[in-house]
């Protein structure tokens, strides 16, 4: 026996659903994720820096892929960003995902660290502690340590495209909260490649083919918010020069002058 068709208000509503379920593709409140087994997972965000130009550089562009790929600390929900200096590229390989936006982060935190100077690869956890991007067991003992710390809830929402290069994005906080003292945040939006690679044709990493994570493409400031308040926003984000099939877009809230990360959020972008 045949079966009849759906009626019509069905399949509205299914196209509906459908078209809703692509506006927003993901909306993650990263304070705190729960586990399956009913844990929660603190966000904890891990910054490289490094360039194609380093050969130092690709161990610690692995181990970042693997903190990435298999979440190797219990409640922690590792976010990962690749932000690629500029300041090798005059030596033989100009690296394409450079900026000199990242050179100048880093060269913050070099300052508030109370380093020489920047170094690559060089790893930073929520702001508040560096080491070398490539030693996984020092990278292991930060990042649990970094977990103990409270996070105020982000959350993105309302993701949907906005012609062929831009991205809107609904940005919102819980209350600014730091026992004791008054504090001043800034919130920053970063929007990153899932992953890239390339044949390096010159420079130290020469004849070598090189897999990235998380590629920061752009990393803009959203505003400010002083201790008890809170943050909401609707930001269009431009995706210009980024892999347009496959994006992160990461919220962060982080202490004035490079200081400790408050709080993040996090979602994956698809075609």
């Amino acid at each position: 026996m045949m079966r009849r068709g759906f009626p019509i208000f069905v399949l509205v509503a299914i196209s509906w659903l459908t078209i809703s379920a692509h506006r927003n593709l993901m909306a993650v409140s990263a304070a705190t994720e729960a586990n399956t087994n009913g844990t929660t997972r603190t966000p904890v965000l891990v910054e490289l820096f490094t360039s194609e130009g380093c050969s130092d550089c690709p161990p610690a562009d692995a181990l970042l892929e693997r903190l990435d790929w298999f979440q190797p600390v219990r409640n922690a929900d590792l976010i990962v960003l690749s932000e690629h200096v500029d300041y090798w590229d005059d030596i033989g390989w100009r690296d394409p995902y450079s900026s000199h936006e990242f050179s100048i982060r880093q060269g913050d935190y070099a300052r508030r660290f109370r380093l020489e100077g920047p170094y690559t690869p060089q790893m930073v956890v929520d702001g508040d502690m560096e080491l070398v991007g490539s030693d996984e067991r020092r990278a292991i003992r930060v990042i649990e340590n970094s977990i103990k710390a409270e996070k105020l809830p982000v959350v993105l929402s309302s993701i949907h495209r906005e012609g062929n290069d831009k991205l809107a994005v609904h940005v919102e906080t819980g209350p600014l909260v730091s026992p004791g003292r008054r504090t001043a945040a800034q919130v920053l939006i970063a929007l990153a490649d899932n992953s890239d690679r390339s044949s390096v044709r010159g420079g130290e990493n020469s004849g070598r083919i090189l897999n990235h994570v998380a590629v920061v493409r752009n990393l803009t400031s959203l505003g400010n918010i002083d201790s008890g308040g809170t943050f909401s926003k609707d930001v269009m984000v431009s995706t210009k020069n980024a892999d347009q099939h496959n994006l992160r877009i990461i919220a962060i809230v982080q202490e004035m002058n490079q200081g400790r990360v408050l709080g993040l959020g996090s979602a994956r972008v698809s075609n």
